[in-house]
């Protein structure tokens, strides 16, 4: 298992593996063609059984994405601890992340490192996932999936001169984070309870956002909440936020992005948005 610098240039040979808590999907660049430059996969997980167990089933299928290739970048869904650049010590790293997370038997401890951000995220993966990536690829880079995003809103923070926090719904829970100058000003998880009809909980999204919001002494004003992904309820929640705060607002991919035909591809999460487009522009 290898460290992943997330920033690396994706290359046509590369296949990106985006492992979340109930999906996995596929992904691999697809440069002769414009109009869609990416070939997306998602994989029907079955329930029952271990996402290793699912891994190695879709390893028998005859899809193009899982086909001939050498390099694979995971993407995976984990609780994430962040440490300070000047703070971390790799002998250390199993320790910290299981003193602030219950440990879990057959779980390795990686590290990515944020350079952009002074930080190094500490996050798990399955050893038998792990495993059974070896047995496919002779080159394995992991990441969590929220490094792409991380980096992306911290680009974005820059525009204008008002604070701004960010919230990303994905897998069933919602990320917050903020930035100040070259650093996480605040950065934490929170899992959305399931309503009656299992879907997100808005009502909890909204006390979260608020009460981080709060802890940040942000105006209410002046600065700024922007939201993305998978958001529940969005136009009640978007409302209820609104009777808070002045300026709430829904990023939309595809204008930030300047359309890119990526933003369109239904399915795609705005990890995989942000990991692909962005690394259009880079190379």
């Amino acid at each position: 298992m290898r460290e992943n610098n997330p920033s690396t240039s994706l290359q046509p040979e590369l296949t990106v593996i985006r492992v979340g808590r109930h999906s996995l999907s596929f992904s691999i660049a697809n440069e002769q063609d414009e109009e869609h430059p990416l070939i997306f996969e998602p994989y029907p997980v079955k329930k029952g059984i271990s996402m290793a167990a699912n891994l190695r089933e879709a390893f028998k299928s005859d899809s193009p994405l899982l086909q001939s290739k050498q390099r694979a970048l995971v993407m995976t869904d984990a609780p994430t601890l962040m440490v300070p650049r000047d703070l971390y010590h790799q002998e250390e790293a199993e320790t910290l992340y299981f003193h602030a997370f219950t440990k879990q038997e057959g779980m390795a401890v990686l590290p990515n490192q944020i350079n952009e951000l002074n930080a190094v995220a500490l996050f798990m993966v399955n050893r038998d996932l792990c495993n059974v990536l070896s047995d496919h690829y002779s080159q394995l880079h992991y990441c969590s999936v929220m490094v792409p995003v991380w980096k992306y809103l911290y680009q974005r923070s820059f525009v204008g001169k008002r604070n701004k926090l960010y919230g990303y719904f994905h897998d069933g829970c919602l990320d917050v984070c903020s930035f100040k100058q070259n650093r996480f000003l605040f950065c934490n998880s929170f899992d959305i309870t399931p309503s009656a009809t299992g879907s997100a909980n808005a009502h909890d999204a909204l006390f979260f956002l608020l009460s981080v919001w709060k802890q940040l002494a942000l105006k209410v004003d002046y600065d700024e909440l922007h939201l993305v992904g998978d958001i529940p309820e969005r136009d009640w929640l978007i409302n209820e936020l609104r009777q808070y705060l002045q300026r709430a607002y829904v990023i939309n991919p595809a204008s930030d992005f300047n359309r890119d035909p990526i933003t369109r591809m239904e399915g795609l999460s705005f990890d995989l948005v942000t990991l692909w487009a962005r690394n259009k522009r880079t190379n």
